[in-house]
């Protein structure tokens, strides 16, 4: 996945910079497409930070999860105000960064929110991350896992 983001900077929730090759390392990441002024987004998100926060913060160890929200905000206020108020402690790319539109045309993305779970490599397990989380919520994760073909020991 590093190599999808190589030579990128990623930013966490504060703005901040992180190396993408550090952060995604080893990891079945998910790319969320998504923007604060659209009503299915604005639904979804919370749902999402929910099961971020299960799979990191209350699972022992953390997951090998990481979400890179790639926004569809109509201005870098609008991005940042929307994670504030919604997302969980992610990563996202910049709004500036003309990468963005390179990634809605190499993952189909025609709409949002649309959350794709990648491999590593940046390979799709599946397009219907947002869809599985609805449906199974953290089982949907031991299938990525599976399919990412990265070991971890996953309780339950």
């Amino acid at each position: 996945m590093a190599d999808v983001f190589a030579g990128r900077v990623l930013l966490n929730r504060d703005g901040e910079p992180v190396d993408p090759d550090a952060a995604l390392r080893n990891k079945v990441v998910g790319l969320y497409f998504s923007a604060g002024w659209c009503p299915p987004c604005r639904d979804f998100t919370p749902i999402l930070c929910d099961f971020y926060t299960e799979l990191l913060e209350e699972q022992d160890p953390p997951a090998r999860f990481e979400l890179v929200f790639i926004s569809s905000d109509r201005s870098a206020e609008d991005m940042v105000q929307y994670m504030h108020a919604l997302h969980g402690e992610w990563l996202a790319l910049a709004w500036s960064d003309p990468y963005k539109h390179e990634l809605k045309k190499k993952y189909n993305i025609t709409a949002v929110p649309k959350l794709v779970i990648v491999k590593e490599n940046g390979e799709v397990i599946t397009d219907k991350g947002r869809k599985q989380i609805r449906e199974q919520g953290l089982s949907c994760f031991r299938n990525w896992l599976e399919v990412a073909e990265i070991f971890q020991n996953f309780p339950g």
